[in-house]
């Protein structure tokens, strides 16, 4: 299948964690699929980086994800590492349309310390062009009134995003979220907060729950969703304990109409009391339900804990919630993958050689299967046999301009 619901439409990477440099092209849903350790969920941190820097200092983004030293690319030579750049080619179609591309590259210096060496935005919104280019201390821009103090160690974009034509990029970039959710995490007493966003690992779902309560039909919608991958579990609520907040899942038999049902029973469990894969299918319900719509989920193995026969409701939810929410997911499971309605389109093959994580596109023959029907994506998995294209060992990084109009 092929959404047209598409903003985040190419990432360009270059020297970020083990990715020395790459090109992704998205459909929605995008499946990564890989090994363990070949490199999947660093594509899903380069989009968490670029949406994290419109609403935090790029220092604290930094220390968030370890530090510069742990962020860019290392050889494992004694040269010394390159610069971490990206670009991010998008079309943001909630409010006015706005399509363009945003670029930036960093260099690291001694003690921890970095600068911003480039950066540069381009955006297309109501028939005309704007920009800014930052180089060398230095901004270049055609849009008037707009002349903020160039920080080596800050990006530009943020501070003016709050501008009319910049404001739809620094939106729908800081609107990706990416949810590696954790059971434990979900099943602890939470702190309350606002409940407008949910956190990446689940720990405000209660929160969340509380706020899509006081919206008409929406706290229901999700239960309704939940049944069909958790069967007998028929509402969820968040429910106070003091100061703290938990869940409460009632579950429901009976009334049906074999003998000794005719009377339906139903009893209450806290999350505690609830299976990991009940929490986790809960939670990506919640991803794509919470009342600020993200404009890209990324989901890191939703497969896990999950049994076998639930992951076929799993996809039909993730296919359904494509029409409006781009999806990304990481994945190395067959079961997942053996949905007849993914297409070689849907795919990229991660995986990593020699210190470095490459992502392709699907090879000849694994395409040809799969256009002819003559195997699924899971069964191609399972057999070893979703292979990627041929990597060009000569590809020079140097190639990747990514400040140019057309990146080649």
């Amino acid at each position: 299948m092929r959404s047209e619901f598409l903003p985040i439409k190419k990432l360009w990477l270059r020297r970020f964690r083990s990715i020395l440099a790459a090109e992704v092209c998205f459909e929605n849903p995008l499946f990564l699929v890989g090994r363990n350790g070949a490199g999947k969920s660093n594509v899903l941190k380069a989009l968490e980086f670029v949406s994290e820097c419109m609403t935090t200092p790029l220092g604290t983004v930094f220390q968030n994800q370890g530090g510069i030293e742990a962020v860019r690319y290392r050889s494992g030579t004694q040269s010394r590492p390159g610069n971490v750049a990206m670009r991010v080619d998008f079309e943001f179609t909630n409010g006015t349309p706005a399509t363009g591309w945003y670029a930036f590259e960093i260099r690291a210096k001694e003690g921890y310390e970095f600068e911003v060496l480039r950066e540069k935005c381009v955006v297309h919104l109501a028939g005309q062009r704007h920009e800014f280019d930052r180089s060398n201390k230095i901004l270049l821009t055609g849009v008037p009134g707009i002349e903020p103090v160039v920080d080596p160690q800050a990006l530009l974009l943020p501070l003016i995003g709050g501008t009319p034509q910049f404001a739809p990029v620094t939106k729908g970039l800081a609107g990706i979220r990416v949810f590696s959710l954790q059971p434990k995490a979900i099943q602890e007493l939470q702190d309350p907060d606002s409940g407008m966003s949910l956190k990446s690992d689940g720990s405000n779902l209660a929160s969340v729950l509380k706020a899509l309560s006081k919206e008409e039909g929406k706290l229901e919608r999700l239960c309704e969703l939940l049944r069909t991958v958790v069967p007998g579990t028929a509402t969820v609520r968040p429910i106070k304990h003091g100061k703290k907040l938990s869940l409460e899942f009632r579950q429901e038999w009976g009334g049906g109409r074999k003998e000794g049902s005719s009377s339906k029973h139903s009893v209450a469990h806290e999350a505690f009391s609830m299976s990991d894969g009940t929490l986790r299918t809960l939670g990506i319900l919640t991803a794509f339900l919470q009342k600020n719509r993200p404009t890209l989920v990324g989901l890191e193995e939703p497969e896990a804990t999950v049994h076998p026969e639930a992951l076929a409701s799993t996809m039909e939810m993730i296919r359904a919630f494509s029409r409006n929410t781009q999806v990304l997911v990481t994945t190395h499971s067959p079961d997942l993958l053996d949905a007849k309605w993914v297409e070689p389109h849907n795919l990229r093959i991660v995986s990593w050689e020699e210190g470095v994580t490459q992502v392709l596109p699907l090879g000849d023959s694994a395409v040809s299967a799969l256009q002819q029907r003559l195997m699924g994506a899971g069964e191609l998995l399972r057999s070893n046999a979703l292979q990627p294209v041929d990597f060009f060992a000569d590809q020079k990084v140097s190639q990747l301009e990514l400040f140019a109009e057309s990146p080649a």
